[in-house]
């Protein structure tokens, strides 16, 4: 998802969204080449996995459920929120 509307962008837990966030430069270059962008956080994803972005707007919103995190079935949901990192908040991260 490409979305710098920040309507959604979880402020009270990571504080304001960064400036690069919002940038042209970088929602044109997400849009463009999603791996290289991915890749530069830190995220490479094997050749199998599609990448489909799609950009939202205030007249479109998407709701992007994640899968589940392999292993974690038996976790309370104190041991899940551990799991819960900024990166994978704002999509530069496989949780």
């Amino acid at each position: 998802m490409v979305c710098t509307l920040c309507s959604c962008y979880p402020i009270s837990l990571l504080g304001p969204s960064p400036g690069w966030y919002k940038s042209e430069a970088y929602r044109s270059r997400v849009v463009r080449d999603p791996r290289a962008v991915l890749a530069e956080f830190g995220v490479t994803l094997d050749g199998g996995v599609d990448v489909t972005v799609w950009d939202s707007s205030a007249e479109t919103r998407y709701l992007v459920l994640p899968r589940r995190p392999a292993g974690t079935d038996g976790l309370s949901a104190d041991e899940l929120v551990d799991l819960v990192t900024r990166n994978g908040l704002i999509g530069t991260a496989a949780v």
